[in-house]
């Protein structure tokens, strides 16, 4: 009697490329399909959902960097960030002035005390501009504190203000201007 070697060819992961719908994960086992169809099971649809895995994971990545530069709830949404960061600044600000009993020359002066002091402005980050600080001068006594909003242009009509309330302005040094 003859020996009948019988191998059993295993059937390609087809459904592992579900996992190509996670972004970023996908990426990953998007290659791992790629190289698994080319080398090992020599199969053009295990390849395909490989390459379409990579593909849908660059797609959904790009979609959100350009939506968070354009999009106008993303936008909002950094404006937003920012005006919470300026109210928190003016804190920061009067706190640097009773310790060294005068307001910084610059917001760069905050890092020495409070590393975490938000003075990068949140919409100028997103947006790219050139100028990424929120725009402060001390003015003898006392200081201006404004983001130049979403044009990055300051000293124009959507420039944004710390939004405080003030019984009495000689309390604290800022210059509320609107």
């Amino acid at each position: 009697m003859e020996n009948i070697v019988v191998v059993k060819k295993s059937n390609p992961p087809y459904l592992l490329g579900l996992l190509c719908l996670i972004p970023l994960v996908g990426a990953f086992v998007g290659l791992a399909l790629l190289i698994y169809g080319i080398v090992k099971y020599k199969d053009k649809w295990l390849s395909i959902i490989g390459a379409f895995g990579i593909l849908f994971t660059i797609v959904v990545y790009s979609s959100l960097f350009y939506a968070s530069r354009h999009a106008t709830v993303f936008k909002q949404g950094f404006a937003d960030i920012s005006k919470m960061q300026l109210t928190s600044l003016v804190k920061s600000i009067e706190f640097y002035k009773l310790q060294h009993g005068q307001y910084p020359d610059s917001l760069s002066q905050l890092l020495s005390d409070d590393k975490l002091a938000p003075i990068v402005d949140a919409i100028q980050l997103n947006q790219g501009h050139q100028q990424l600080y929120y725009n402060y001068e001390k003015v003898g006594e006392k200081y201006t504190l404004f983001s130049s909003g979403l044009d990055g242009i300051p000293h124009t009509k959507d420039d944004f203000y710390p939004q405080i309330s003030i019984t009495d302005s000689n309390k604290i040094g800022l210059i509320m201007s609107r």
